[in-house]
């Protein structure tokens, strides 16, 4: 092979990251490394290559793009299950804290009816008392 192992473990991480095993990208570069060397002796830097060889390096380039697309849409999945899931348990914590909320309210809404039951009651009260203290100063004829 035309790359060493150092060379293979230089791109374990990418490797990781795209799917492609470290043999794959190995023989990959072989490959590309050999055609170009195995060019025209007029000094062409362009390989010339067979229909088969065309064939061949068109289907693994279309499987590495598959690949990386299968890849990318895996990871945007995942990150929107993962969105997904966060906004599910904020909306947890939303509604429990709304719950909170309405049953202060009512609790607050329950002692301002009772307060103001208790304010007719008073005011009916002292107006009586008022009515029996104005009897009280009149003089009686």
């Amino acid at each position: 092979m035309f790359l060493g192992e150092e060379a293979a473990a230089q791109f374990q991480l990418p490797v990781l990251e795209t799917g492609f095993t470290a043999d794959d990208i190995q023989e990959w570069l072989s490959d590309l490394f050999q055609s170009t060397n195995s060019g025209s002796s007029e000094g062409s830097t362009r390989a010339v290559y067979s229909d088969d060889e065309r064939k061949k390096r068109r289907m693994i380039s279309n499987r590495e793009s598959a690949r990386r697309s299968r890849w990318r849409k895996k990871k945007q999945l995942e990150d929107l299950t993962e969105e997904l899931n966060r906004s599910a348990v904020e909306n947890q914590v939303l509604k429990n804290e709304l719950n909170i909320v309405l049953n202060q309210c009512y609790l607050l809404w329950r002692e301002k009816e009772q307060l103001t039951s208790e304010y007719v009651a008073l005011r009916t009260r002292l107006s009586n008392l008022y009515r029996i203290l104005g009897s009280m100063q009149t003089p009686s004829q």
